[in-house]
């Protein structure tokens, strides 16, 4: 099977690379990249050399035709386009960027300023969340891979949420570390600017929040609001999202629910006190701690995840495997300890 990366050079093309270079049994044939067009992967990242694709050259633009299965790591207008070409030519894709991960086409127009040209495409798509639309995921030909922040949220919520235990706003408290933001410089991400420093963004109209809202919405049949604020931490890789919600459930049958929902998960590791970020990073791993306000009567669920691992490049790997019915945690359980973690 040949794959192509196209926007390669990102952070989140960058640890497809790191990861789908494991596997034996596929071929990156394309990594585009419209800076670093014409030079060679070793020549841009050197800890490639001695890869097996050390070699390969980044090229300007995609050739659809080229490959099997493409990996689109590129901002979302583009994004909808490619789609389309991809799927004319009766190939897979899994797309990273938000492309196609919301139902409503206005949507699109409220959050992301362009108007959706495909919205028979919107409903084709699967959200790539493998904990909540695995069966949906192996038979797409098209995945929309979640954002981070509502893979961190929406894993937190989602056995409440199965089993109608929640029935107002719920609120999100996340902080993400600065590789979320991507590798094209901004002042406020310059290492001087950054350190030591910690703020809040976009706290009342995130763009992740229809995505979340439509997949709640999804999978309880309810209108539930999120009330959600975004943090940047100074640290280059990492995600926490802490989630509050009004439940009649006591802490003892939220851990019941919340084990047995999960039992089966790979990748969803319970912990017994309030995650790290370290313990998760450069992994697919979800760590979630559970407890009981029981003075306010909100549930406080705790996530932890990487950005650009469980949030982003090696959750895609995981849709990948599903979507090519291979083992769905192969080449995926021990990735934090293949090679060298970007950034």
């Amino acid at each position: 099977m040949k794959i192509a990366i196209a926007g390669a050079s990102g952070y989140t093309g960058i640890e497809l690379l790191r990861i789908l270079s494991f596997f034996e049994d596929i071929s990156i044939n394309q990594i585009t990249s419209r800076k670093y067009s014409g030079k060679k992967l070793k020549e841009v990242f050197p800890f490639f050399r001695d890869s097996r694709y050390e070699d390969l050259i980044f090229q300007e633009e995609l050739d659809v035709d080229s490959s099997d299965f493409f990996f689109l790591c590129l901002p979302h207008e583009p994004s909808v386009e490619i789609v389309k070409s991809i799927l004319d030519k009766n190939k897979k894709v899994i797309d990273l960027s938000a492309a196609y991960r919301i139902k409503n086409p206005l949507a699109y127009q409220e959050y992301y300023r362009f108007e959706h040209k495909y919205p028979e495409l919107l409903l084709k798509a699967v959200y790539g969340l493998p904990e909540i639309f695995r069966e949906n995921i192996k038979n797409s030909d098209i995945v929309a891979n979640p954002g981070c922040y509502p893979t961190a949220s929406l894993i937190g919520l989602y056995p409440a949420l199965k089993e109608q235990f929640i029935e107002e706003t719920v609120i999100i408290n996340a902080l993400s570390g600065i590789s979320g933001a991507g590798r094209e410089p901004k002042q406020q991400f310059h290492y001087p600017e950054s350190f030591g420093d910690a703020y809040a963004y976009k706290p009342t109209a995130h763009r992740h929040i229809p995505e979340m809202e439509d997949v709640i919405k999804h999978v309880s049949g309810k209108n539930i609001n999120v009330r959600f604020t975004p943090h940047i931490l100074p640290i280059s890789r990492g995600m926490i999202a802490t989630i509050s919600y009004r439940t009649s459930l006591n802490k003892k049958q939220l851990h019941e629910l919340y084990h047995l929902m999960y039992r089966y998960e790979p990748f969803i590791r319970f912990v017994d006190q309030p995650p790290h970020i370290k313990h998760v990073a450069g992994s697919n791993f979800c760590d979630i701690y559970i407890d009981k306000d029981e003075r306010t009567g909100f549930a406080v669920v705790i996530t932890a995840i990487d950005n650009l691992g469980k949030g982003a490049s090696s959750q895609a790997v995981q849709n990948f495997n599903l979507m090519t019915g291979r083992e769905e945690t192969y080449n995926l359980l021990n990735i934090s300890h293949l090679g060298i973690l970007y950034p």
